[in-house]
């Protein structure tokens, strides 16, 4: 099924070259303070090229913003300072430094933007003070104004700055996300194929056992006892079609990538009996005591019982030269405990097979116990504790 994809919040400016935005900044404020020069509101009739000019560098310098924001902050409450000691037309203080106040504060330099607007407040307020102007007149709307663009600018540029780190912070969440996922289809993958070679182990190294025996059997038996040989063969057919079967379900599994887990296991521990009456056609005698009842189990651990006694009979069968195996399955308080024994001697080594390793693999894949070794009467013992249900 495919993945659902979340819409992604759009946000414009992610998608606008920043040096365009900059330009544009740049030339818009240029133009407000040319506007606010050429306006002359007091009449000082002392507005020419020189004040443009001043407006023109106090807009380019925000073309630095992003790399210097603090350079073009204090340059530009400077730049204020001097065009006022040259006594030309009032612009105001708060004004010109909108743009560099928010530059900072989007670059996070808040405090720098906070201490430039405070200077630059506290050095209006001084001079109207100087120039005679009312208390009335400057506390209710001249320092007012300035305090509230210099605070709006400082906050926008605050604002702006805490969107960008939400979406920086969105899209590394994202990535996070997608990265988990391929991380677990990886080990979901991964677990899957070593599923699957454990089924093919068993599978293959039971049947092959079986067919080996027989066709010791049918060789011995050629030319002395034909039905013998006969009776061999046939073992040898049946156990190649059930097989084939086995492999062509795994084959079919591998091709359909929906499919899973459970319908390659299959097979359950009500499956010993034939499992069992194959081992006894090669001359193994298996007792096999099963008291579980249908349907208790889960069905992987159904299946992971079923997979760990043919691995036990299978190594019977190949290494052990034993003539007894005894099974036993017993559901306990909601605990399987399986027991495999035999009266064999270990042949080709001491150390743990492939075998002994996938067993053990799926009784702690189940969360259960696995122990297998040596008699102390002699022969071999194979023990798996499964939980009889697993965890949702």
């Amino acid at each position: 099924m495919p993945a659902t994809v979340a819409a992604r919040p759009s946000f414009p400016d992610a998608s606008v070259d920043p040096r365009l935005v900059d330009a544009v900044l740049a030339a818009a404020m240029g133009a407000v303070v040319a506007l606010a020069v050429a306006a002359d509101l007091e009449g000082t009739g002392r507005a020419g090229p020189a004040t443009y000019l001043f407006a023109a560098g106090l807009g380019a310098l925000l073309l630095l913003r992003r790399r210097l924001p603090r350079v073009v902050l204090v340059l530009t409450v400077f730049g204020i300072f001097s065009y006022y000691i040259f006594d030309l037309p009032p612009i105001g203080l708060a004004l010109p430094a909108v743009a560099a106040l928010f530059s900072a504060a989007e670059r996070a330099h808040t405090r720098a933007a906070v201490a430039a607007a405070a200077a630059l407040v506290v050095v209006a307020a001084y001079f109207r003070v100087e120039e005679g102007l009312p208390g009335s007149y400057l506390f209710s709307y001249d320092l007012l104004t300035d305090v509230a663009l210099a605070a709006a600018a400082i906050a926008l540029g605050v604002s702006v700055r805490a969107r960008g780190e939400t979406r920086r912070h969105q899209e590394r969440l994202r990535s996070l996300a997608a990265a988990e996922e391929r991380n677990e289809a990886r080990r979901r993958l991964e677990s899957e194929r070593v599923g699957i070679a454990r089924d093919l182990h068993d599978t293959v190294g039971h049947a092959l056992s079986v067919i080996a025996v027989h066709s010791n059997v049918a060789a011995e038996a050629l030319g002395r006892d034909n039905d013998a040989a006969a009776q061999a063969l046939g073992q040898i057919q049946a156990a190649s079609s059930a097989t084939l079967r086995e492999l062509r379900n795994t084959v079919k599994i591998l091709r359909s990538p929906a499919s899973g887990p459970a319908e390659r296991d299959g097979l359950g521990l009500s499956g010993l009996p034939q499992l069992v009456a194959r081992a006894r056609e090669v001359g193994l005698d298996v007792s096999a005591d099963v008291d579980v009842a249908a349907g208790a189990l889960d069905a992987g651990v159904d299946a992971a019982a079923y997979r760990i006694v043919q691995e036990s009979l299978t190594n019977v069968l190949r290494h052990a030269g034993a003539r007894h195996a005894w099974v036993s399955a017993r559901l306990r308080d909601g605990m399987l405990e399986l027991s495999i024994t035999d009266d064999g001697v270990r042949q080709g080594g001491a150390g743990p097979g492939r075998g002994l390793q996938g067993m053990a693999e799926r009784a702690g894949l189940l969360g259960g116990r696995f122990s297998a070794g040596a008699r102390s009467g002699g022969g071999f013992e194979v023990r798996a504790t499964l939980p009889g249900a697993l965890s949702p």
